[in-house]
């Protein structure tokens, strides 16, 4: 497992300009084995995702069938594969780390949303991020998202002053999801890090978001919403006598 986390580090780091990390997320393990088929390096789970696959609306997944669903994702393949685990469901830093350990994921993005939707206080959000990378040492690569953008802040300003504290914090990557793309060239101007962009739906190309500046693109949920469309489609054309 440490020579995946290693791999997964590496691949954030000396990329071309414009050679974004595209990183698909599998929202179970079937969806991981064709995207590994594929040949994509790595991959990244979207609690979104993963919630609809389970019969849950995003963000009311219990903390135990996330895991679980994370571990057999990771079973499935021999790329590494990092989880999105939201807020880190009220654990306590110790317990988050040795949890997502376990199901032998090599990252996680972590949230600075608190349930309620609104943004946590940045210092002590990256106090505890700072409890968390103290936990795991090297063993998982940690993307702090900054929900500025989502939550009604449109200051950029105050994205990259988050990205900074968590940065310093020890996180690996900042994730200041919902950027507009206009505010990429800032974002990685000002931000001496890696930075994970969402691929928005009809936005960008991938090949533009990584000449804009991001250094590894993610999908939120929007590949299972497009998996499940195709199967709706299906159940279409069977209610028609079809297929």
């Amino acid at each position: 497992m440490a020579q995946l986390t290693a791999t997964f580090r590496a691949l954030h780091h000396d990329r071309a300009p414009g050679d974004a990390l595209v990183i698909p997320g599998p929202w179970d393990a079937a969806a991981a084995r064709v995207f590994a088929d594929a040949g994509f390096p790595a991959l990244a789970t979207p609690s979104a995702g993963v919630a609809a696959s389970l019969g849950y609306e995003d963000g009311s997944t219990p903390a135990a069938e996330m895991f679980a669903a994370v571990a057999r994702i990771v079973r499935s393949v021999d790329i590494p594969v990092s989880a999105d685990i939201e807020g880190g469901y009220g654990l306590p830093p110790k317990e988050l780390v040795a949890r997502l350990l376990e199901t032998g994921a090599v990252g996680c993005n972590l949230e600075d949303s608190a349930h309620d939707g609104t943004l946590k206080d940045p210092a002590q959000h990256a106090d505890w991020l700072a409890e968390v990378i103290a936990e795991a040492g090297d063993a998982l690569f940690v993307n702090a998202r900054v929900d500025t953008y989502i939550r009604g802040v449109k200051d950029t300003a105050e994205a990259v002053a988050r990205a900074h504290r968590y940065l310093a914090a020890g996180a690996d990557c900042v994730y200041p999801i919902g950027a507009p793309p206009d505010q990429l060239p800032r974002l990685a101007a000002e931000i001496d890090a890696p930075i994970n962009v969402g691929a928005p739906p009809g936005g960008p190309s991938l090949a533009e978001l990584g000449r804009l500046g991001a250094t590894r693109i993610t999908f939120g949920p929007g590949l299972q919403r497009k998996a499940s469309a195709k199967v709706r489609e299906i159940a279409d054309a069977l209610a028609l006598g079809t297929y």
